[in-house]
């Protein structure tokens, strides 16, 4: 499935890493930072979401809550929010079916090597669901201010 900006974001329902259930539509009437990426406790995505850590108290002055999903499994979600002390939720996509919503998974190459994997990409979803922004170009040291300057 192709996502457009301006289209409903599709809703979901998965587990946090405490294993409560999470769906998009709870988070109707707020915004959201919906940001997929590979892999737990690796280099660039520890990067990243550090860099929302440090900015989510701007962030939910702004009015967004942040959500990051991963294939990881809620104990490997656990691990990375106490190692780097991160404040939001991960969420446990270990079915792919919400990458699949979003289109998130798809083929990549590496070292001349082919394989499906998750697609670092972020989703801006506005308080009626609607999606604002599609970023797939993350600067993973800098992505608070990536989106935020797109809004000013």
């Amino acid at each position: 499935m192709t996502l457009l900006i301006g289209s409903k974001a599709p809703d979901f329902e998965t587990k946090d890493q405490n294993g409560n259930v999470v769906k998009l539509s709870d988070y109707l009437n707020k915004k959201v930072v919906l940001y997929f990426y590979p892999k737990d406790n690796t280099s660039s995505c520890t990067v990243q979401a550090c860099n929302l850590r440090d900015n989510y108290q701007l962030l939910q002055q702004e009015g967004y809550e942040v959500l990051g999903i991963s294939s990881d499994d809620e104990k490997s979600h656990r691990k990375f929010i106490e190692k780097y002390k991160l404040p939001f939720k991960l969420l446990a996509d270990t079915d792919l079916h919400v990458h699949q919503l979003y289109g998130t998974w798809q083929q990549k190459q590496m070292y001349g090597r082919s394989y499906m994997g998750t697609i670092r990409t972020t989703f801006l979803i506005n308080e009626q669901g609607i999606i604002e922004d599609i970023m797939t170009k993350i600067e993973t040291k800098n992505h608070t201010a990536q989106f935020l300057k797109q809004l000013v």
